[in-house]
Parts: structure tokens; C-alpha cells; sequence
């Protein structure tokens, strides 16, 4: 089933996880999937590693296991940096080998020292544009309400978005976030540019101060008052900092809930612990709020 069609029927409520670095077994993945199980999320994704630290070999192979064997639609990520046209269609072919439907068009991270990527993708949307010429795959993209850091001002990266989209790119999964208000903020300037895709909201349940600053580090997500006031109170409390984080997250999905929101996206960092707790708190609320595509003529008018 293509992503699209779910957002029809339902708010939907997604997951990630990442491959085990090179040096754990594949074995590791599938049981935090084992552990997962009784969330029923509308679909899995699976990157091509943490922050460059996975074997992106098991990737394919993870999403298509997701489908087949768990009945969850598997999602790919597809980072085509340093690709030729001809490496990115043997990934695509694999891909439809595998009966996987959608995937997770991304330029991916630059190489480190600053050093200029080969390949023929040097954006996203153009690889999207190539999937969508290429392949029946259903093209998910992801975007930044905070603006990409790369880019130098909001307007040039709600233009590059809609290119994302106009390169036909059915379905956005945002960066995590942890001020509602930027998110927001980010929904209205995609109305006023046309970009009418769901759009979901990616969510980190950040669990201690490491976590913190390596990934504000990474995204340039802002950390709010309310956020670091939390993390100096309890940051030296595993536990606490643990359940605090949870909590916070859940506030956040509350909200975005009722204001009707397209989908939730769960960050999971392949702890189902995390998943379970946030699951229980929201799973009512997500079954029975229509999302954001029927509350668009309210909000015009409001």
C-alpha cells in the first residue's frame, strides 16, 4: 500500500528505526520490531543507518521484512548523494524486488571536511524527480519547520520544498521539533505556497542531555525555555530525564492532535520501551481525531 492513502481514512501514526551498526547483528533490529509489537503503527521507516553508523546493506531487507513478516507497511530511505542514475536504479529495482511501495527520497548528508559530493543528485528534489520517471514507488520527502540549515532564509526553503513536491512528492515527514508553535508556523507558510501534501510530524522523546546536544547539533532544532528548564532539573537523573522526556513528548503530540494534525512520526531510536509508553498515551486520541486535510476550511476561516 502506497503512504498516500492512509492519510484518506485516519491520522496517521508512523514509526522509525535504523539498521545496528556494523560491529551488532542484524538480530538486534528484529528484536526491537518483536518489541514494537502490539503499537500497530501505519508504517515503519528504516534509514540508512544512525548518523552515517549502519551497515545501509540491511536497510532493503529491514523494510521489506516490516511488510512481509510483521504485516506493516515498510517505508525505505533512499539518500542518493555520491549516486550515478544507474547505481539509484539498481536500489530502485531491489526495492520493487522486495515488494517494497514507498520510499524516503533524500539528498543526504554531505561528506565531512566539507569535501564536494560526486553523483548526479545534488538535491533531493532532483532525485525525486528521477524516482517518479523511473518508478511507480510512492515518493515521501522530508522537510524542515525550522528552516534547513543549509538553506539561508525561510523563503528559499519553503520554495525548495514545493520543487520536493512538484517533483512529485506525495506525503512529508518532518525533522523532529520541540516548539509546536514552529510547526505551526511551517503548516501556514506550505498553505500560502500551495504545498496542499500531508505532512507529517516527525517526534524525538528526547531521554537524556548527550542525546540533547548531539541532535540539536545535527538539525539546529531550537530547545525552548520549557525544554531546558526541564533538562538542567532532571538532566542528571537517568530515570527521571527518562520519563520526563516521554512526558514531554506526549504534550506535544496532545497538541498536535488536536489541532488536527496530518500524522505523528515517531523518532523512536529503536527503544520500544519509549515507544510503548508514548503508544498507550495517545493511541485513543489518534483513532478518533480526523486530520488536518478536513480541518483545512476551518482554519481558513477562523
Amino acid at each position: 500500500m502506497k503512504t498516500t492513502e492512509l492519510f484518506k481514512r485516519k491520522t496517521v501514526f508512523s514509526l522509525e528505526i535504523f539498521p545496528p551498526k556494523k560491529t551488532a547483528s542484524i538480530a538486534t533490529v528484529y528484536d526491537t520490531l518483536d518489541g514494537l509489537e502490539g503499537i500497530h503503527p501505519d508504517f515503519i521507516s528504516v534509514t540508512f543507518g544512525a548518523v552515517g553508523a549502519g551497515d545501509n546493506t540491511h536497510t532493503f531487507p529491514i523494510a521489506s521484512t516490516v511488510k512481509k513478516y510483521y504485516q506493516i507497511e515498510g517505508v525505505a530511505h533512499l539518500p542518493a548523494i555520491g549516486l550515478t542514475r544507474d547505481q539509484v536504479r539498481e536500489r530502485l529495482d531491489e526495492m520493487k524486488a522486495r515488494g517494497i511501495d514507498n520510499v524516503l527520497a533524500l539528498r543526504g548528508d554531505l561528506p565531512a571536511g566539507g569535501e564536494q559530493p560526486t553523483g548526479h543528485f545534488p538535491h533531493a528534489s532532483d532525485l525525486i524527480a528521477f524516482i517518479r520517471e523511473y518508478s511507480d514507488l510512492n515518493i515521501i520527502a522530508a522537510c524542515y519547520p525550522e528552516t534547513h540549515p543549509e538553506c539561508p532564509s525561510r523563503v528559499d526553503d519553503i520554495r525548495n520544498l514545493k520543487r520536493k513536491v512538484d517533483a512529485g512528492a506525495s506525503h512529508l515527514i518532518s525533522q523532529l521539533f520541540f516548539d509546536n508553535s514552529r510547526f505551526y508556523g511551517f503548516l501556514e507558510r506550505c498553505d500560502l505556497a500551495g504545498i496542499d501534501v500531508p505532512i507529517e510530524a516527525g517526534i524525538m522523546p528526547v531521554v537524556n542531555k548527550t542525546q540533547i546536544e548531539r541532535i540539536t547539533s545535527l538539525c539546529g532544532a531550537e530547545i525552548p525555555h520549557k525544554f531546558r528548564v526541564m533538562m538542567d532539573r532532571f538532566g542528571d537523573n537517568p530515570r527521571a530525564m527518562r520519563d520526563a522526556g516521554i512526558a514531554y513528548a506526549i504534550d506535544q503530540i496532545i497538541d498536535l492532535i488536536t489541532q488536527g494534525v496530518d500524522g505523528i512520526h515517531l523518532y523512536t531510536m529503536n527503544n520500544p520501551y519509549i515507544a510503548r509508553r508514548i503508544n498507550d498515551a495517545v493511541s485513543t486520541l489518534i483513532a478518533n481525531t480526523p486530520p488536518r486535510a478536513a480541518h483545512r476550511k476551518v482554519f481558513a476561516l477562523a
